[in-house]
């Protein structure tokens, strides 16, 4: 079954035979993949009035377990981004009151982010969608395909 990639390269291999050009129908379908799989976790997100950095804020409280309180460094290593990105994000979530900020009493130049009742129940039902959606996005393959995929981008993005 021919897709707009094969009729890319057929192209390229007319007007280039000499390039090796199998890895760029790789790279292409998978781009063209992530940008279907951005498409659909965006689309979720937004419904529960979340951006993508937001439900990562959040997820990471609630996986952190009881009482679902972590220090913005932890949240940056976690999360691998800067504190001043993470600062950004914290302020949009405690104005939507999904999290709250403490002094830490263990250390009174930082302090603990908490997630609120709110932040609790909009991740929860967030994230049940986010699975539902992500499930069907791969129903499109089979299981042994899903497996096999998953070992070969294990297997790729490893160092």
């Amino acid at each position: 079954m021919e897709d707009a990639i094969d009729v890319i390269l057929a192209q390229w291999r007319r007007e280039r035979p000499d390039l090796d050009l199998e890895a760029m129908g790789v790279f292409a379908r998978l781009a063209r993949a992530a940008r279907l799989v951005e498409d659909a976790v965006d689309e979720v997100f937004t419904r529960h009035g979340l951006r993508q950095g937001e439900f990562d804020v959040l997820a990471a409280l609630r996986r952190s377990g009881p009482p679902y309180t972590l220090i913005p460094s932890e949240l940056s290593e976690v999360l691998m981004m800067s504190r001043a990105g993470m600062t950004n994000r914290l302020d949009r979530l405690e104005a939507a009151g999904l999290v709250s900020r403490a002094l830490d009493p263990a250390d009174r130049r930082s302090f603990r982010v908490t997630l609120t009742e709110d932040g609790l129940r909009v991740i929860d039902a967030a994230l049940a969608d986010h699975a539902t959606n992500l499930a069907r996005l791969a129903s499109r393959l089979s299981p042994t395909d899903t497996t096999t995929l998953d070992a070969l981008l294990r297997n790729f993005l490893s160092p």
